[in-house]
């Protein structure tokens, strides 16, 4: 991804670093061959050149770029589960998820982490991302996903005779859960998702108290993953499912939804960060009976929401690390509603915006492996900035207009909001 070649002022707005701390009222930002050479108040910025490159933030906000830490690009807002495996073929899913990358860029998100994706789609998002052929986030790939055979992820009947090759690898024990990641290396995924647990998306099976994978499987993921330089993440509801995988050495898990003291203490001890996932579940309930969901379902969701919120404070307030993404990709909770999880977060789970905008700048940036590039508005660092008009802080929930968002900047480059120009397409690819 090019980054710019000049200078670039950002002035007359709050600033927000990103780390937590209080914002700067009289905030500015410099940004010198993509990256961050000053931010800080206007009154201790260093001499620029007249001919700078200017955006006034007209009294807005200057913030980090969000990231999505639980992202599925290649789901195209599906009104049930089963039209993930078979409903379109792969070239169409491609199309849909470049049209997906470059909404959330538009709604302010220049970093994603895939929480799964079908076909392995995701590498070559990456690739297409990375080489500016289209406009998205600097993405963090899964693959497909890894689940045991009649878990959440397989709901193919056998007489069907199909198996559910585009979604997930199916495994009965440890040797096939070595294949799976095996089979995953050769691709340049970064994140094996996996499947401990079942969701209340299948109240009559696999819902979110079930277990979905054996130990046995989940340490054979992990140890073969980690052996070729990739991370493990899982799917993680029931409490059991989620002390398996923190003892398995799970790098983060997805929702960690229904934790004990015991969960709790080995969640803290290992720092690993848990992203909740929480909008999906509260989409599900209000919108749950228009989408003909069971009341079963939307009941179940209901618990999730509860179990979820509570976990997601008290691992907060115990000083865990959090990161946001709202599982989005479904009828009821579509791409491009991303912004709705930070509002949740800050209004009814109880975080203060600072709080809500750290987990979905810094600790997704760790989450993602790029902390060392973005993330946070301080000095070295790639200048991927939001300009937003008005105050995030006393009000978040204007980060849910892109009609709000003036500036979103990867490495300097002014891809999106309403100043950005219109682009010209050309492609060229290599080799």
């Amino acid at each position: 991804m090019k980054t710019d070649s000049g200078k670039t002022l950002i002035t007359n707005g709050v600033l927000i670093d990103g780390t937590g701390v209080d914002p700067i009222l009289d905030g500015c930002l410099l940004i010198e061959d993509g990256r961050i050479a000053f931010a800080g108040s206007v009154l201790e910025k260093p001499e620029a050149p007249e001919d700078i490159e200017t955006i006034d933030a007209g009294g807005g906000t200057i913030m980090p770029g969000l990231v999505e830490a639980h992202f599925h690009a290649t789901y195209f807002n599906i009104r049930t589960l089963e039209d993930l495996d078979i409903k379109y073929p792969v070239e169409y899913v491609s199309l849909l998820a470049s049209v997906n990358c470059k909404l959330a860029l538009e709604c302010g998100y220049t970093a994603a982490r895939s929480g799964g994706c079908l076909f392995n789609v995701d590498v070559w998002l990456r690739k297409a991302i990375d080489a500016d052929l289209i406009p998205g986030p600097r993405l963090s790939p899964s693959g497909r996903e890894i689940c045991s055979a009649g878990g959440l992820m397989d709901w193919n009947p056998e007489f069907r005779k199909i198996g559910m090759e585009g979604l997930v690898f199916i495994v009965n024990g440890q040797e096939d859960a070595r294949r799976a990641v095996r089979a995953l290396v050769k691709d340049g995924v970064e994140w094996v998702k996996t499947y401990p647990t079942g969701d209340a998306a299948a109240p009559d099976v696999n819902d979110h108290h079930t277990l979905c994978m054996t130990f046995e499987e989940m340490d054979a993921v992990v140890k073969t993953a980690h052996n070729h330089g990739m991370k493990v993440t899982g799917h993680c509801r029931a409490t059991e499912g989620i002390k398996n995988a923190l003892r398995a050495g799970y790098d983060t898990l997805e929702h960690g939804t229904f934790m004990d003291d015991e969960a709790m203490d080995m969640l803290l001890e290992r720092d690993v960060p848990v992203i909740p996932a929480l909008y999906f579940e509260k989409a599900s309930v209000i919108h749950g009976p228009e989408f003909g969901l069971p009341q079963a379902v939307i009941d179940g969701h209901q618990e999730t929401l509860d179990g979820g919120a509570e976990s997601a404070l008290r691992i907060l307030r115990e000083g865990g690390r959090l990161g946001m993404g709202g599982d989005y990709g479904f009828g009821w909770n579509p791409h491009g509603d991303y912004a709705k999880e930070l509002t949740y977060f800050t209004e009814e789970v109880g975080f203060t915006p600072l709080e809500t905008i750290k987990c979905a700048t810094k600790t997704g940036a760790e989450i993602a492996g790029m902390a060392g590039e973005i993330g946070t508005l301080e000095k070295g660092k790639l200048a991927d900035v939001l300009v937003v008009d008005g105050d995030v802080i006393a009000d978040i929930s204007i980060l849910e207009d892109r009609g709000n968002i003036q500036a979103v900047l990867q490495g300097g480059v002014l891809k999106a909001g309403r100043l950005a120009p219109r682009q010209e397409t050309s492609v060229t690819v290599d080799g």
